[in-house]
């Protein structure tokens, strides 16, 4: 996805969980640095996540073991600026080879393809988009209080 914003800008906004939340999940305890193990938690569901850092490199690579629901993967987010835009890769690895791991891949592309979609959306024009937060809204937790 290209994002017509400044590599470091973009960059920032997915290792700054105070940014991150705005168009991602709810909320972060931790910024991603080397080693970072950081919980991500996406409160209208009542779900987190631990992530752990493998590997940083500033405005061009981050490398995650994730952990969701007992299915571990690994996450690269790729960074490679385009001028005043930046172009964001992510890919997810690690699903295993039957109908379930593929189901499993499938669900995850939808689920990152809204995280970019989001972060355009909330870097470029500074709207927040509700898409995690609309994708299930039939599981969305009675008790959940919007910002």
């Amino acid at each position: 996805m290209l994002i017509r914003r400044p590599i470091d800008e973009v960059f920032q906004a997915f290792t700054e969980p105070g940014v991150t939340s705005w168009f991602w999940f709810t909320h972060g305890d931790r910024r991603l640095t080397l080693g970072a193990q950081a919980t991500w938690t996406w409160g209208m569901y009542g779900v987190s996540t631990r992530v752990a850092v493998k590997a940083i490199e500033p405005s061009r690579r981050i490398l995650l073991d994730w952990n969701l629901e007992d299915r571990p993967t690994e996450v690269e987010f790729l960074f490679e600026s385009r001028g005043k835009a930046t172009w964001v890769e992510i890919i997810n690895r690690g699903f295993e080879d039957s109908d379930e791991g593929l189901a499993e891949a499938f669900d995850a592309k939808e689920g990152f393809t809204l995280v970019l979609a989001g972060a355009k959306l909330w870097l470029e024009q500074a709207i927040e988009p509700r898409f995690i937060l609309d994708r299930f809204p039939d599981r969305v937790r009675e008790t959940w209080k919007q910002r």
